[in-house]
């Protein structure tokens, strides 16, 4: 199974920071810097989130988690250091401290995507099927018109094997974003996994006269013979 391409929209959402790109040497420069106006302003919120982004860039996740923290003392329900907390914590494998940070934010803003989405996912590592499972039922409940709730469902979906239900998100999810070829690629996934080898090699010959180059496809291709 292709899982790279089947949980790349996850990947997407978990980017640590936007900022520009940097070597490791510039990266542990600017952390000194900010450490240095830290001292100088203790209780800058500003600077300490963006000392914890470095942190998050350098790998450094129990420095991040502490700093942010730090940040939380200051300013209890600062979504941005609860999120990225959140983000640690799931790196460090702390899983149930990553659903409480998700669960706080999502009791300040109930409708929070990305925390919607995080928390399923830290709680298919720290409890059981069903409550699993409910998380990602009330991830597409919340947001009917998001490719990416069904997305994740179905990805989870095929975790267990459960292709029907796979097979029916990643059509809800190709319908939500017809042009997104991971959706469809994974779709050809579950095609496969039931033996409808006609039927996926279909989808992957739309996919080429839409314009995808048929290199891009061999894999999958050559599985429909």
């Amino acid at each position: 199974m292709r899982k790279a391409l089947i949980v790349l929209f996850v990947a997407i959402l978990w980017q640590p920071s936007t900022l520009t790109a940097q070597t490791t040497e510039q990266w542990r420069d600017s952390l000194a810097l900010l450490s240095r106006a830290i001292e100088r302003s203790p209780h800058s919120v500003e600077l300490r989130l963006r000392k914890a982004a470095v942190n998050l860039e350098l790998s450094q996740w129990d420095y991040a988690i502490e700093e942010y923290g730090r940040v939380l003392d200051l300013d209890s329900r600062n979504l941005t250091a609860l999120y990225f907390r959140a983000y640690a914590h799931m790196q460090s494998r702390h899983y149930a401290l990553a659903v409480a940070d998700y669960e706080h934010i999502l009791s300040i803003v109930p409708k929070h995507f990305e925390a919607q989405l995080g928390l399923a996912m830290a709680t298919k590592k720290a409890a059981g099927r069903t409550e699993t499972a409910d998380r990602f039922n009330q991830l597409v409940q919340l947001f009917p018109d998001s490719a990416l709730a069904f997305a994740a469902r179905a990805g989870y979906e095929m975790e267990l094997q459960q292709w029907d239900a796979a097979l029916y998100d990643w059509d809800e999810a190709i319908r939500l974003s017809p042009k997104d070829i991971g959706f469809m690629v994974s779709k050809v996934e579950v095609l496969l996994s039931l033996g409808r080898k006609r039927e996926a090699k279909s989808l992957l010959e739309s996919a080429i006269a839409a314009g995808t180059p048929r290199s891009a496809l061999k894999d999958w291709l050559d599985r429909c013979r």
